[in-house]
């Protein structure tokens, strides 16, 4: 009877927020992989019982923790803006969420279960594509090349090396800016032209900026009737 009073008293102070919110906090710090139920539990002061109440399992944990991750970008877009104003906010959106949360990216890509967050901002993508004149089909291929645009340009920020301190960062830029530098240049002078902006890690504003810009000409480019915009 103690026993079921506890587990009865640990769920309700635990909400299932709560559970996600810590997830988060561990996968970011830690890695996706640290992320199980037993060391959730742990975290929270409760027993693994507890977080049963919520989640069956660590891959329903683990989706829970991706459409949370989901719900995270914005897709009330201004309906008078254009189409391709719209579709740069779902891409910003996407990127600032990436860069916030260390564990977005892979847990973004390897959640099997996707839930409503998810499919509310594929829906929206899809509504701004369509509206700009793309069938169903290229629509798609659109949206899916977004969210890989995204998290390719999460993942290659300069700045971005997992564990390293900044002064680990500033060495790892300098040995690569070498490396360029030293390579012949009658056979590479592109590349030793080019040493310090290809290991560059001082503008990631730059790398952004420049790859949401590339992203979203090239939808425009394809657009019917090539205008830009809508």
């Amino acid at each position: 009877m103690a026993a079921t009073k506890s587990g009865e008293s640990e769920r309700t102070r635990l909400s299932r927020s709560a559970v996600v919110e810590r997830a988060i906090a561990v996968a970011d710090s830690e890695g996706v992989d640290a992320l199980t139920i037993r060391r959730l539990a742990q975290e929270l002061g409760v027993t693994p019982m507890a977080l049963y109440w919520h989640f069956r399992s660590k891959e329903e944990l683990i989706a829970g923790v991706a459409d949370t991750i989901w719900g995270e970008i914005r897709t009330d877009v201004d309906p008078s803006a254009d189409w391709s104003l719209q579709l740069r906010g779902m891409l910003e959106s996407l990127i600032s969420v990436l860069r916030e949360h260390a564990s977005a990216s892979q847990l973004l890509v390897n959640s099997e279960k996707l839930g409503p967050a998810h499919w509310q901002a594929t829906e929206q993508t899809l509504e701004i594509l369509r509206r700009a004149g793309f069938d169903a089909r290229h629509a798609s291929e659109i949206a899916k090349s977004a969210l890989w645009t995204g998290l390719m340009l999460a993942m290659s920020e300069p700045s971005r090396h997992a564990g390293e301190t900044e002064q680990e960062l500033a060495d790892h830029q300098w040995r690569k800016q070498v490396e360029l530098a030293s390579l012949p240049r009658d056979r590479f002078p592109r590349l030793v032209e080019a040493a310090i902006p290809m290991t560059s890690c001082d503008d990631p504003g730059f790398h952004y900026r420049f790859g949401i810009d590339l992203f979203i000409a090239g939808v425009q480019a394809l657009a019917p009737g090539g205008a830009p915009g809508g």
